[in-house]
């Protein structure tokens, strides 16, 4: 990543943005003198027993907010690890995979030895860790992939693997109380590769010799195995801390989940020579009900299924924003979410450099967000798909045409983005639920006295001055307040609780499309398909 420039650097010095105050934090524990190894090294974890999900995508995407901001404030070259946990033993045999049955004869075997049940690749960790990248790749993150597999096998692990030997005790007595006393009988932090069936083993170490690197386990008989070269693997949190050690990680996110085991092999960590990274402790998701999410209840929302509605880089949004509160994620925050990442946009171009590194559009960019002039926003689009009754781009397209002539889905790809992803929600969300309501007689008489206010307004009115308009005739009746009038004009004439600004919604729908609409409602006539 490249340096910073004179004047970012010092703004970066000031700026209050999460990524810059984690960074700032890294470059004062790092101090004056870089890194032995040269580099400053991120990372991010996965575990490649299933497919990358939504909550992967969030640790990389927010790891590299860190390190661009890192990168605003020092010329460190720096790196970010996506590191695969692949030698990790089958547990289960997942659900939503071809050949299950064949697949249960490999359980306990490390996932790159287990074969790939698709058949594309060499075995099944292969498959998702291609899976992984091109999840990445598709986000156009800047990381480079490490195998667990590898590094064992290469002997990347090894001089670390041996100082695990050496104090194996004192590594050991950092677990056990957190054990049950009957795995605390037979816990070990090696796991032996049977080379009789491939599998890893959870089995009683009966003997240790610190001079040869080896261990002899219990197995209906006494095995002597190396602990390098591939021959055992860590017991994750052992793992962990050996890792961070072994590659000299110098900073790693986790989840609220994990405070624990971030305690544990941190003192690991110390155990075997080393300092544990900086580390920053992120919340969980909840789904729509308050609950966690879960990957193994699906009680959340995929990353596929966010783009089928919204670009990409609102779902960094919604990663970038409260890293450390609890949030719901479901379908019903994209729409909202989509609009503050416009307005994000929008307001970046004519901020200075100081505003702009507070601005979450920089960090989603890496300092460099795209540019497109203003068109309509999410929410406005999503409810001209309802009132059109519509699921085609063209339809969309022809109202976006009368107020933004020289935008077309060539020129204006973010634009189009949101076209698609307005219609997508509009069919799978607003339409299976989507009903007006009649409106009182008090509402009748605000509802004329608007039409008629929209009847005096020149063909060319912008949208915030018919915006002043609606708020002043909802000043005019006795509504319990403003809220509560445009509530009533979202009920009445588009079948829902909350919508966009009306101003914007009827300068783009048309003023005389806006007046008969109106018109219909009153009269008590359904919405013209």
């Amino acid at each position: 990543m490249t340096a910073a420039q004179p004047a970012t650097l010092a703004a970066a010095a000031e700026a209050n943005a999460w990524p810059f105050a984690e960074a700032r934090a890294l470059l004062k524990r790092l101090g004056a003198a870089p890194p032995a190894k040269g580099h400053v090294l991120f990372q991010t974890g996965y575990g490649p027993s299933g497919l990358p999900h939504i909550g992967t995508f969030g640790e990389v995407a927010r790891t590299s907010m860190v390190r661009h901001a890192f990168s605003a404030l020092s010329d460190l070259p720096t790196r970010l690890f996506a590191f695969s946990d692949d030698m990790d033993g089958l547990r289960k045999v997942p659900d939503n995979i071809p050949n299950r049955e064949e697949m249960s004869e490999h359980l306990g075997k490390p996932l790159t030895a287990v074969p790939d049940p698709f058949g594309t690749h060499e075995s099944f960790g292969h498959h998702n860790n291609a899976r992984l990248k091109a999840f990445l790749d598709d986000f156009g993150f800047d990381y480079e992939f490490q195998s667990a597999t590898e590094c064992y096998r290469e002997g990347r692990f090894d001089d670390v693997l041996k100082r695990v030997l050496e104090r194996y005790d004192a590594v050991t007595e950092v677990i056990l109380p957190t054990l049950g006393p009957e795995r605390r009988a037979t816990y070990s932090p090696f796991l032996p590769v049977c080379p009789r069936t491939g599998r890893v083993l959870q089995v009683p170490v009966v003997g240790r010799d610190t001079d040869a690197g080896t261990i002899i386990y219990e197995d209906g008989r006494h095995v002597e195995t190396p602990v390098t070269g591939g021959h055992c693997k860590l017991q994750w949190k052992a793992d962990w801390a050996m890792r961070w050690v072994a590659l000299g990680v110098d900073y790693e996110m986790s989840g609220k989940d994990l405070i624990d085991s971030v305690r544990l092999s941190g003192r690991i960590c110390r155990i075997l020579g080393g300092t544990p990274p900086a580390g920053f402790t992120y919340e969980l998701f909840l789904d729509e009900n308050g609950e966690k999410i879960s990957k193994s209840r699906g009680n959340g929302l995929t990353a596929e299924e966010w783009l089928r509605y919204a670009p990409p880089d609102s779902l960094s949004l919604f990663m970038y924003q409260k890293p450390k509160a609890a949030k719901r994620l479901f379908f019903d925050v994209i729409p909202r979410t989509v609009d503050d990442y416009l307005a994000y946009l929008v307001r970046f171009a004519d901020e200075d450099e100081a505003k702009r590194l507070n601005n979450p559009a920089w960090h989603i960019h890496q300092g460099q967000p795209p540019h497109e002039d203003a068109g309509p926003g999410f929410n406005v689009l999503l409810n001209l798909a309802g009132v059109c009754h519509t699921e085609d781009k063209a339809v969309l397209w022809h109202y976006i045409s009368r107020i933004h002539a020289e935008a077309t889905a060539e020129n204006a790809p973010i634009l189009d983005q949101l076209v698609e992803g307005a219609i997508n929600y509009y069919r799978d969300f607003v339409k299976p639920t989507k009903q007006t309501r009649p409106p009182t007689d008090m509402e009748k008489a605000a509802l004329e006295d608007l039409a008629a206010v929209l009847e005096a307004l020149p063909d060319d009115a912008q949208a915030k001055d018919i915006q002043t308009e609606v708020y002043e005739v909802g000043k005019r009746h006795p509504f319990a307040d403003l809220k509560a009038w445009f509530r009533a004009l979202y009920e009445i004439l588009l079948g829902q609780t909350q919508g966009p600004r009306m101003g914007s919604f009827i300068a783009l729908y048309g003023l005389a499309e806006s007046i008969t609409l109106i018109r219909r409602a009153i009269a008590g006539d359904e919405p013209a398909p």
